[in-house]
């Protein structure tokens, strides 16, 4: 048997779910089984499979300690890179400026360097997150950018930012700003693109669409020109919508594919430039609640802003 007490970071995880990390050896038929005859108790008394835990509450499982064994761990993280941009940080979230080239999640092609990993290794080292004392929660990113894409992303310390702020990234109550790099003029020099964009897996490609389809999800980009010298433009866009791509599909499909993207717009047009990395960057974060935010109402209202984009100065300067 053993008994774990609920923290803050697994308060709100369903029964069955808590089990499954704590007891990663037990098959699911017996964890029910478990549930049904007992042998899962919370605070003593017989648990529904959908129970959701709060804080406080004490858990026992009557299950053989094999259920329990895990592998020596190895915390991969520890071989991440220590390099971070941190714009803010406070208790409760960091907001980091990602480099391009970066990952934010591992991928087939590296396991180890990610934003995530960089991030993980950091509170660790601060004495902020250790696994041994976590039952089940684990730093994680609210947000994520393209690996050949820059800017902010937003990082959660604990269970109820990460639950907070994926709530209101759905809710459309954060507003995060880019700025990129087209070729030629937007026409008019303000408004919003609409469109229907459908994923190309296989290829990881989208195509938009200007009618509906199958499979196909409505996109929208709002966008405004901040200068041009009628070849460039440097623009603002502010997603009202967030899909795969969708910057870069968008403005291709209107005839303003981005500067140095290969995959959307043409290599002859970037060639003459001698840029092959995407000029885009998501450089501003709005908080905008409409609604509680719980421990993270002290956010609301605040902009933080990467005040250096390495393009837009060189596109002011004329250097591009």
């Amino acid at each position: 048997m053993k008994e774990f007490l609920i923290s803050q970071n697994d308060a709100g995880l369903r029964l069955d779910k808590f089990v499954k990390k704590v007891a990663p050896n037990l098959p699911q038929s017996m964890l029910y089984k478990a549930i049904r005859t007992k042998n899962i108790k919370i605070n003593g008394k017989r648990a529904e499979i959908s129970a959701r835990l709060q804080i406080g509450d004490q858990v026992k499982i009557f299950v053989a300690d094999e259920f329990f064994r895990k592998s020596k761990t190895v915390y991969d993280f520890l071989h991440a890179g220590r390099s971070l941009d941190i714009l803010y940080e406070d208790e409760n979230i960091l907001l980091l400026n990602k480099n391009a080239g970066l990952l934010c999640h591992p991928d087939d092609r590296e396991y180890i360097d990610t934003l995530i990993g960089r991030v993980t290794r950091y509170l660790y080292e601060k004495g902020e997150y250790d696994p041994a004392q976590e039952n089940s929660f684990v730093p994680a990113l609210v947000n994520r950018i393209d690996r050949n894409t820059g800017g902010i992303v937003i990082a959660a310390k604990n269970a109820d930012s990460l639950r907070i702020l994926n709530q209101k990234m759905k809710d459309r109550e954060l507003h995060k700003y880019y700025l990129c790099v087209l070729h030629g003029t937007p026409k008019p020099q303000a408004g919003i693109l609409e469109g229907y964009l459908i994923k190309d897996e296989k290829k990881n490609m989208v195509r938009v669409l200007r009618e509906p389809a199958a499979g196909a999800k409505t996109i929208r980009t709002k966008y405004r020109v901040l200068e041009s010298d009628g070849k460039l433009s440097l623009v603002e866009v502010d997603l009202l919508t967030g899909r795969t791509h969708q910057i870069r599909a968008h403005f291709a499909s209107v005839g303003h594919p981005l500067l140095g993207d290969g995959k959307y717009g043409r290599n002859a047009q970037n060639k003459a430039y001698g840029y092959k990395k995407q000029f885009l960057y998501s450089y501003k974060l709005q908080f905008d609640f409409t609604t509680d935010a719980g421990i993270l109402n002290y956010l609301n209202g605040k902009c933080f802003q990467v005040e250096e984009v390495w393009f837009a100065r060189a596109f002011r300067d004329g250097e591009l």
